[in-house]
């Protein structure tokens, strides 16, 4: 076993990612780059090998399986040294999938969680703004009751899967004297007013599409409400600690990776009468390296177990996802420095895993942020 939280179940989910990272995506990968977006018909293969369901109740056609699958799956995915790839397959199942399995009603549960499953209908989640991102509280994308449904008016930034995907699950203020009176509302690609405008050029994860997007007059039906009015805040919250694991995990992946190609690079590279790996400045930061991240790797797994035995994991996530991401960074500096000018070229895959590990201690709530969601369950009693 990998770890002391893994089952068969688990260990087989991972070797089952990973064959297929291997197999399907580090042969095309640069070409995705180039392209900026994943091809329908690899996230069809993934669908189709039940990926897209592990955290979907069984009733629902998925696996119904706890945050520890997440884990897995997020680290397994971080093997591919594309993370733009990897945010395209998590934001779909982790970040806006999930709310829709927990706040949907049955009619639309039955119209989208079967096209979730199978890829043929991309996911978004449509929160963070030009002026609001870590803080949701603070959207001002606005949404007023007109007849048998809502319009909405604003604009949404940084939104991932926004311009290929299918559905994105807006949030607009819907009582504006509340800060926290905000709601979700299904809203298919295609919708009058509904449009990507712009599609954004990245630093990193360059394969995965981001865009600004515009409602203008955007209107949609009662049916269209996902869970309660005035209610979204809330029901955003909860699926807060899954997406910033999984970002986390993917980093752990993609650490692992580097450490792992940065250990075959030295040991091979010679240059002062022996090899790079033989000096003992390189060897033992690479050595701390993979303590570093074993322990990341640790406590991100122990934050999902607890979530899984019904206790509260916030303080133990936001920590994991502040110390972690942060953690990746260092490890993905320190493999960069050892490839010497091969590792700053735009061939090297560190090169690439460097850029798109940036965005991690910034993403899915920044690390100043999480260091305050710890710090304010710091207090003594």
């Amino acid at each position: 076993m990998r770890n002391a939280y893994m089952t068969d179940e688990l260990e087989a989910i991972y070797d089952q990612t990973v064959e297929f990272v291997a197999n399907e995506v580090h042969p095309h990968g640069n070409a995705w780059e180039e392209a900026g977006k994943v091809p329908r018909d690899v996230l069809r293969q993934m669908g189709a090998l039940g990926m897209f369901g592990l955290r979907v109740p069984e009733e629902h056609g998925g696996l119904g399986l706890g945050m520890l699958a997440s884990a897995t799956f997020s680290e397994a995915l971080g093997a591919s040294t594309f993370a733009g790839f990897d945010v395209t397959v998590l934001v779909h199942t982790d970040m806006a999938g999930p709310h829709l399995i927990n706040s949907g009603s049955p009619e639309q549960h039955a119209e989208w969680v079967p096209k979730m499953l199978s890829g043929d209908a991309i996911f978004s989640i449509g929160v963070s703004e030009p002026d609001a991102g870590s803080d949701v509280a603070g959207i001002r994308s606005s949404a007023v009751k007109d007849g048998d449904g809502w319009r909405i008016n604003g604009r949404k930034m940084f939104i991932t899967n926004a311009v290929y995907g299918d559905l994105t699950i807006v949030a607009a203020r819907t009582d504006p004297d509340n800060k926290y009176g905000i709601t979700m509302f299904l809203v298919p690609a295609g919708t009058e007013g509904f449009e990507v405008a712009t599609k954004l050029t990245k630093h990193g994860w360059l394969c995965s599409d981001t865009a600004e997007l515009v409602l203008d007059d955007v209107w949609v039906s009662d049916e269209q409400v996902l869970g309660t009015v005035h209610r979204g805040f809330y029901e955003t919250m909860k699926n807060f600690q899954n997406e910033r694991m999984v970002l986390v995990g993917m980093g752990v992946g993609a650490a692992q990776a580097a450490i792992d190609l940065t250990n075959a690079y030295t040991q091979e590279r010679k240059a002062f009468g022996g090899h790079l790996f033989d000096l003992g400045a390189i060897r033992q930061r690479m050595a701390m390296n993979q303590a570093k991240i074993d322990a990341v790797r640790a406590s991100m797994y122990h934050a999902a177990w607890m979530h899984d035995a019904g206790q509260d994991n916030v303080k133990a996530m936001s920590g994991v996802k502040a110390w972690g991401c942060e953690v990746v960074n260092e490890i993905m500096y320190d493999c960069l420095q050892f490839h010497g000018g091969m590792g700053y070229m735009r061939e090297s895959p560190i090169e690439r895993l460097v850029r798109d590990a940036r965005i991690l201690p910034i993403g899915g709530g920044a690390t100043e942020v999480m260091l305050e969601e710890v710090a304010k369950r710091s207090y003594a009693p």
